[in-house]
């Protein structure tokens, strides 16, 4: 099957995820996931937004990610949203897009930053991005703040776990660069229940901000806590940027420049940054979405070896 064959089963996927998320049950089908995964900080929200090219997501302190947020990725002519809870209305303006995802988050947890496992599904149609289909979860934390009960970091860990235990769930593992690699929670998460590195994949941010004389080379290079599918760097807008109202488009060309122009990555520049990482989870949804119907649904465990 040609690589248009394999992007037409995306769509049938994201159905099926419609299907069971309507009536108020999990998809226990062993459908092909990205869950993005990493703590309040390391940058997720922003990832996300530089794939799709819009600022949509909330922001704030504290945990603003309260339910898992299945994000489908669709590329069309004309550029809207619709979420599975409001049938028939597009959103063409992406704040309301925000403020939606706001209150519907609180219809279900309430206002003090209370969490549930209860999805809410986002399509985004766009010139713009690739076919994928990704799941935002709550960054994991360690105090609770509001009213949040005393093990929210557990309930942040059982829920991730729920999804990247799943043979043909891809981690999408994001870590700061100015973090030390070896305490970063999303890659500890994935060792668990991938630790042979085989659908992990490590995604390094704010490069820019790590200081002055050192670099994350070592990690890119996939030498200092090797992953079988490596380490992609980004660099995202900071929040000076994000309240200054750069656009994405701008952010864009200023992450190539800051490859191109580092001495450190120089070399690896075409192996870096949003463009590069979208294509790699594209290439990997349409390649096993092939390979679960080619099994007839049966979707029985995958293969992750090369």
């Amino acid at each position: 099957m040609g690589n248009r064959g394999m992007e037409d089963l995306i769509p049938l996927v994201n159905k099926l995820q419609d299907a069971f998320s309507s009536i108020g049950q999990a998809c226990n089908l062993d459908l092909p996931q990205i869950a993005v995964v990493g703590g309040q900080s390391a940058g997720k929200s922003s990832v996300l937004e530089n794939f799709v090219g819009r600022d949509f997501l909330p922001r704030g302190s504290g945990i603003v990610t309260r339910r898992p947020l299945v994000l489908q990725l669709i590329s069309a002519t004309a550029e809207w949203a619709e979420f599975l809870h409001c049938k028939g209305k597009k959103f063409t303006d992406f704040d309301e897009v925000r403020q939606e995802i706001e209150g519907e988050t609180d219809r279900v947890t309430g206002a003090n930053k209370g969490i549930s496992p209860v999805p809410i599904n986002l399509r985004v149609y766009s010139p713009h991005v690739l076919n994928l289909t990704l799941i935002d979860l709550p960054g994991i934390t360690k105090v609770p703040v509001g009213d949040q009960p005393a093990d929210i970091e557990q309930q942040i860990r059982d829920m991730i776990m729920q999804f990247i235990t799943r043979e043909s769930c891809l981690i999408l593992a994001v870590t700061p660069a100015n973090c030390d690699l070896a305490n970063s929670d999303a890659l500890k998460l994935a060792k668990d229940v991938d630790p042979q590195g085989l659908r992990t994949i490590g995604v390094i941010t704010k490069l820019d901000l790590m200081d002055e004389g050192t670099d994350a080379r070592e990690i890119l290079e996939n030498k200092l806590l090797p992953l079988r599918r490596g380490y992609i760097g980004v660099v995202n807008r900071s929040q000076k940027d994000i309240d200054g109202k750069k656009d994405i488009k701008a952010a864009m060309e200023a992450e190539r420049k800051f490859f191109l122009s580092h001495s450190s990555y120089r070399h690896m520049a075409e192996k870096m940054g949003t463009p590069r990482l979208q294509r790699v989870l594209n290439e990997w949804s349409c390649l096993v979405e092939q390979k679960s119907t080619a099994s007839s649904m049966s979707v029985s465990p995958l293969s992750w070896s090369r």
